[in-house]
């Protein structure tokens, strides 16, 4: 048999649901089951609210209203980021607890060729440490470059090495839909343009870049 016609055969014999025809002239609104809700004196309705946001530990209620805030676009996500500053380095976590002092560090805004806003950081070794490379970080997708690749990045620069980092469009500080990456090849070219940059920068000439 033709896979057309084995398509098109349809046996009531085979259905589970065997059906009745309607006439032309039936109404087919009177082959319809209604069923009508009924409420007894012992009947109860319950009500779905929204459940309150907790409260976080330690933290103050203004922080708290301020970490319930939508995170979808970038100025929610950079006032977040500047509240919990302090309260970042106070983590009790190996890599806060154990960052190397001396390392200076600069945050900055710049827009690329797509137009988009992208926050970018370094993390330099202290004063009078020879320069040995550059190291250009790239985050994963649940990531940014400022919250544990923060510690991470200060003993790498203790060791010598210039660490610079952007957040990519849509993650952390940078302009864009929280976590939405449109187009992959664009992503990369993002972050291509970024590291060239840094990599033009004089300083670096003569050295080694990663």
């Amino acid at each position: 048999m033709e896979v057309s016609k084995a398509l098109r055969f349809r046996s009531q014999s085979l259905s589970f649901f065997p059906r009745t025809p309607i006439s032309s002239t039936e109404n087919p609104h009177d082959h319809l089951i209604r069923i009508s809700p009924k409420f007894t004196s012992n009947s109860t309705l319950s009500v779905t609210t929204a459940k309150k946001k907790s409260s976080i530990e330690g933290v103050s209620e203004e922080l708290t209203t301020i970490a319930s805030l939508n995170l979808d676009f970038a100025p929610s996500r950079r006032q977040v980021r500047a509240a919990f500053t302090e309260v970042q380095q106070q983590l009790d976590h190996f890599l806060f607890k154990t960052a190397p002092a001396g390392i200076r560090t600069e945050e900055w805004y710049e827009r690329n060729s797509r137009g988009l806003e992208i926050f970018c950081k370094s993390w330099m070794p202290e004063s009078g440490v020879p320069l040995k490379a550059a190291l250009c970080f790239c985050h994963g997708y649940g990531s940014t470059c400022t919250f544990f690749f923060e510690g991470i990045a200060k003993r790498i620069a203790a060791s010598g090495y210039g660490v610079y980092a952007m957040d990519y469009p849509g993650f952390g500080l940078s302009e864009g839909l929280h976590g939405y990456i449109p187009d992959f090849d664009d992503l990369v070219d993002d972050v291509i343009e970024h590291y060239t940059k840094i990599k033009g920068k004089t300083f670096w000439h003569p050295l080694m870049s990663y």
